[in-house]
């Protein structure tokens, strides 16, 4: 196995694996109480968009061959031999400006049902999509890895594979593709992926638009003859150096794309503006009601 395929290994994945568990996850760092010490409040954090940890304890900090190092007391060959060894962990799939999702993993999915797992329900209040919205789209699945079996969040796509996520992982029960939602209209609306497209419901409940969720940026170019023909079409992707970029070869294939990231520009994506708008709403104070009595 090269370097650079090593190095694209998750380290979440790569702990899960070891036996190590988030303690609490934030967007798209991961808190971890550190594998190479023993303390009592993590402080051991990995980002997944640049796959790099952190030990604020110790100062140390690297990629996963670091990691591995650290981990093992070994060196870095012996490092590269044990990741070039280790089939059990998922390899990342990079897109547009580096940014990652989990490849196609070999899980088995067990069952699908309503939503109704209590830990879901919470992880679907904490991203401020109401039930309604994502009963309507999504499924309860439960699936099995490395002979363990997980609850998730569950969103098919067109290849009937399925998007998965809870609070702990994100990842996809192959075939990887696109989710295209018809409804028989002449505007279309691009989503990076489908919690972004759950924000959009929330927010507009009675869209009638068509959708396309991309599920992945590196599945942008299946969708160029599918945007063909619309008389609008609308993206709603990231605001970082990936999404910039993904729209740019949007606007390639459909040069008057409407750019629906500026109405929520100083967020990461829709759905961190979806939480923000939610947080100020319960933040308002009620006003006090009059009463009103029989004036005598």
């Amino acid at each position: 196995m090269e370097i650079q395929h090593i190095k694209q290994i998750a380290i979440t994945n790569y702990l899960q694996q070891q036996g190590y568990a988030p303690a609490r996850v934030q967007g798209i760092h991961y808190w971890y109480y550190s594998p190479l010490r023993n303390e009592s409040t993590p402080s051991f954090k990995v980002n997944t968009e640049r796959n790099q940890w952190y030990d604020f304890g110790s100062g140390e900090h690297g990629d996963i061959i670091d990691l591995v190092c650290a981990l093992h007391r070994c060196t870095i060959n012996e490092a590269v031999r044990l990741l070039s060894g280790a089939k059990q962990v998922a390899h990342q799939e990079f897109s547009f400006g580096g940014k990652r999702n989990f490849s196609e993993r070999k899980l088995e999915i067990l069952s699908a049902q309503p939503l109704s797992n209590p830990y879901l329900l919470r992880y679907l209040a904490a991203r401020a999509i109401p039930l309604p919205i994502a009963s309507a789209y999504c499924s309860e699945v439960l699936f099995q890895n490395m002979k363990r079996t997980y609850y998730a969040i569950g969103f098919v796509n067109d290849a009937l594979g399925w998007e998965i996520r809870n609070m702990y992982f994100k990842g996809c029960i192959a075939p990887k593709a696109v989710t295209t939602i018809k409804r028989s209209t002449e505007c279309l609306q691009i989503f990076e992926g489908f919690m972004d497209f759950l924000s959009w419901q929330t927010l507009h409940p009675s869209s009638t638009c068509d959708a396309i969720v991309l599920n992945s940026l590196a599945l942008l170019p299946r969708i160029q003859e599918k945007i063909k023909g619309y008389k609008q079409v609308e993206s709603f992707l990231d605001n970082d150096d990936a999404g910039r970029k993904s729209f740019e070869v949007l606007k390639q294939f459909y040069p008057q794309i409407i750019d629906g990231s500026v109405r929520y520009r100083t967020y990461k994506d829709l759905n961190e503006w979806l939480v923000s708008k939610s947080q100020l709403k319960e933040k308002q104070p009620l006003l006090p009601t009059t009463k009103r009595g029989i004036r005598r």
